[in-house]
């Protein structure tokens, strides 16, 4: 403790107490100025080559115009050239999902769930299998990726999977009682007042058509008679090939080629409705597990119209009409499986949201954007 004595009883002057007020003041506000702007939001200012930031963690301008790229290729090419502000707001979307994903991988990387090389190499040598060496780097060039970044792709999506197979999955356990409840309130649901039937295919175009997303060049024996193609395909049915890999390969139909040529559940009247009478004909005699003989396709009423494509159906499986009962296997695996997916779901939104609120993310394109948007 200082000690006292009389010099600290002194009363200071006025004016010398004014002038040092006035320092003090001048002082506070050279501090406070710049204080008071950073709590606006001033940030460091990155690198140019930098666009965000997920825990201190830099996503580079270049990835990211290789994802957008890559997105582009998959959703094809619009009717028109988009305007800058819908590439804008298309990178935006595609730097969002990246964020998100390295939210994903750091909480992997720290709960040590990140996939192995041995992991990644097994997924590629899955995916190869069902080409020749020649047609998946055709795959990859079509894409636009290296073999390194469809391996950092896999790793990814292994990683993430394995997350949420320990964080989420893991965690659901649906009840019988559950599948109880559903069945009671959706019972009427599983009055199938028509035969359905579970169908996939093969599908070559007659007319030119950009390769799917993922395919290679779709061209078996490249062969420019779509006939002679899908006849090629029918053989190797017959031969003992498996029909998922084949459509997977080689079906030009972007939309089931992906799952194996898998079309899901139609009804009989769909079948009435938007196939053609030798189509209809065909699948209707089908047994599960059979397929059928090479068909046309038709993209509109089949009378004076040429075919837009050959097609090679396959039924998977056929319900009678009638009332399912909860003691049908079926059911109760479908129920089941509607409800992990829909409990699946909505964790794994809130897991997500929840990590977001624990990451320290800056989006420097969204700034950038804001920035010239209010000049």
């Amino acid at each position: 403790m200082s000690p006292i004595g009389d010099k600290s009883l002194q009363v200071e002057p006025l004016s010398s107490a004014h002038a040092r007020l006035a320092g003090f003041l001048l002082l506070g506000s050279a501090i406070l100025v710049p204080l008071t702007g950073c709590m606006a939001g001033c940030h460091q200012a990155p690198q140019p080559d930098v666009v965000a930031t997920v825990n201190g963690k830099d996503i580079q301008r270049s990835e990211l115009d290789r994802q957008y790229q890559i997105v582009k290729m998959r959703q094809g090419q619009p009717p028109q050239d988009p305007s800058p502000e819908q590439v804008d707001l298309a990178r935006l979307r595609v730097l969002g999902e990246m964020i998100d994903e390295e939210i994903m991988q750091q909480r992997a990387a720290h709960l040590n769930v990140v996939a192995s090389d041995e992991d990644v190499q097994a997924k590629i040598t899955e995916m190869k299998s069902p080409y020749t060496q020649e047609e998946f780097d055709q795959q990859l060039k079509q894409s636009n990726q290296s073999l390194d970044d469809l391996k950092r792709e896999v790793r990814r999506s292994l990683t993430e999977n394995k997350l949420t197979n320990k964080e989420i999955e893991s965690k659901i356990n649906i009840t019988d009682a559950e599948i109880k409840d559903f069945y009671a309130a959706h019972k009427s649901d599983f009055n199938y007042v028509e035969p359905r039937y579970y169908l996939a295919r093969i599908m070559v175009s007659a007319v030119p058509l950009k390769p799917a997303p993922n395919q290679p060049n779709n061209k078996p024996v490249g062969d420019p008679d779509p006939k002679k193609r899908i006849q090629f395909l029918h053989q190797k049915l017959e031969g003992g090939d498996d029909f998922g890999a084949l459509a997977s390969t080689y079906s030009e139909d972007a939309n089931t080629a992906s799952s194996g040529g898998e079309m899901g559940m139609v009804t009989e009247s769909q079948l009435h409705e938007f196939a053609s009478p030798d189509i209809y004909d065909a699948i209707t005699k089908l047994k599960p597990g059979q397929f059928s003989e090479v068909l046309p396709v038709y993209g509109g009423p089949v009378a004076n119209r040429n075919p837009i494509g050959y097609a090679i159906y396959k039924l998977n499986g056929k319900e009678a009409a009638g009332q399912r009962t909860l003691d049908n296997p079926r059911i109760q695996a479908f129920i089941r499986q509607s409800l992990r997916d829909t409990h699946a779901a909505l964790l794994k939104a809130a897991y997500l949201e929840k990590l977001r609120d624990d990451a320290k993310v800056h989006n420097y394109l969204a700034d950038q954007i804001l920035n010239e948007g209010v000049k």
